[in-house]
This record gives C-alpha cells, structure tokens and sequence, in this order.
C-alpha cells in the first residue's frame, strides 16, 4: 500500500487548504521574508505554501515536485498567481541553475526522501551565497504525540500501532537532520518546534469526510478501508458534537544558511 502521487486520484489531495497564520508568523521570524525575492518550494505539492510564500511578498516562487499529477492541481490552485512557476523534477536532482535562490523551502518532504545527503547537497548547489534554507518536517517525537481534540493524528497511532513502525522507519531525529545539513556546508543551522494549524472544522462532519478521503495524509493510505473506518468510527465517538474543531500538527522546523 501507499499512497501514488502519480494516480489521477492525488491530484487534488494536497491543494485544499491554505498556509495557516501561525505558520506565516515562524517563518517571518526565521527569514527576513521582505528581502527575499526568489524562492524555491521543493515538494511543493499542491502549491499550498508557493501560494503563501507570494502572499508574504516574495516575488518569484518556483515550485518543484516530482509528480506531473500533482504539479496539474499545483497549476490549476495557483492559476491566479502570475509570479509562481512549476517545474517537474525531484529533490536531488532540480535541473535549475546554481546559486540562484534566496530562499529554499522543503515542507514534509524529507521523509519520502531516503538520500538525504544527496537531497542537501542539492539545495546548498542551488542557493545563493547567504541564502535561506528552511526544511519543516516532524521527527518521530512528533508523530507520536498522544491524540486530543486538537492533535488528530495522534489517534492514528493509537489505534493502530503498525503505523508506529512505519513513522519510524521515515522519519529522521533533529540531530540527524542538523549534523547532515552541517556536512554538507551548511551554517547557523538552528531547530524550532511548531504546533501548524492544519485546518479549522466548523464540526466534526467535514473533517470525517476529508480522513475517508485520505486527504492530504498520506499515511492514511497505510490503512486500508476497513482500518480506516474503524479509525473514522472511533474518532466520531471521541470528538465532541456541533463544536468547532481546530485541527493542529506539531512539526519541527529547522533554518541554515549557505
């Protein structure tokens, strides 16, 4: 199982939200985001955080994802935005040009990434000297934080344990991350923790309706439909009635400078 970024069905999976303000407000803190006036987004997805770098100013973006399907619904998201481009390729290998960008995003990328030095000889390759580089993904700390109202994803392990190993097995610990970024020419390298609003539900309803459709999890997809309607079920019976739900994520964010 898992999930296919190259199915016709994920093509829209990763295009239904918008960055969230808490998420704004870090990298503001992390970046002196009105200097920055080329950014790369690699992994970029649904073009949810292309979208966002834009809106704070930064005007060229390129987002760069290894699935076709999924640069389709990145196109079609931010077919407003005149100023972000898409481009298919992979992160160890852009095909951009060298030292061009002020500031190169990897979000929740670095887990479906196995040559993790390669993937970070690459970003120091096409940053410019000085430039900003910013991975956000979570460790299996965060995975495996206990489930609430709020922390959704934590029942995900909860009920099904197997997942655990999974997390684990992709999952790299901060250290890890750091030491490689630092082989790999990298400076100033510092660590923050991050608790992203995902998504506000105006009830439970919709947010059952987005985990029956895996959206945008793709550790959803290690559960097939039985698992994942007991995992639906449960949750029902958890999760107050007619209240409004604020779903959040906990993420590790970590900046260097080339």
């Amino acid at each position: 199982m898992g999930i296919d970024f190259h199915s016709k069905k994920s093509r829209l999976s990763y295009t239904t939200r918008i960055a969230d303000n808490s998420w704004n407000e870090v990298i503001k803190d992390l970046v002196p985001i009105k200097n920055i006036s080329k950014a790369l987004d690699i992994g970029c997805g649904g073009g949810i955080y292309s979208k966002a770098l834009s809106d704070m100013g930064v005007e060229d973006v390129t987002g760069v994802d290894f699935s076709e399907t999924i640069l389709e619904g990145a196109m079609e998201n931010c077919k407003e935005y005149k100023n972000i481009l898409f481009k298919h390729g992979n992160a160890l290998e852009t095909g951009l040009d060298s030292n061009n960008y002020h500031l190169l995003l990897e979000r929740a990328l670095i887990h479906h990434i196995k040559e993790l030095h390669s993937c970070f000889q690459e970003a120091f390759r096409v940053l410019k000297e000085n430039g900003y580089f910013l991975i956000q993904d979570r460790t299996p700390e965060d995975c495996l934080l206990e489930g609430t109202d709020n922390n959704i994803r934590g029942y995900f392990f909860e009920l099904f344990p197997k997942l655990i190993e999974q997390e684990n097995n992709r999952r790299y610990n901060s250290q890890f991350v750091m030491e490689t970024l630092k082989d790999n020419g990298f400076r100033e390298i510092e660590e923050v923790k991050l608790w992203e609003t995902r998504k506000v539900y105006d009830n439970k309803e919709p947010l059952l309706n987005d985990l029956r459709q895996r959206t945008g999890r793709s550790i959803l997809h290690e559960l097939d439909d039985d698992e994942l309607n007991v995992l639906i079920n449960h949750l029902d019976q958890s999760l107050p009635n007619n209240e409004i739900i604020t779903e959040k994520d906990r993420w590790t964010i970590w900046k260097a400078i080339k």
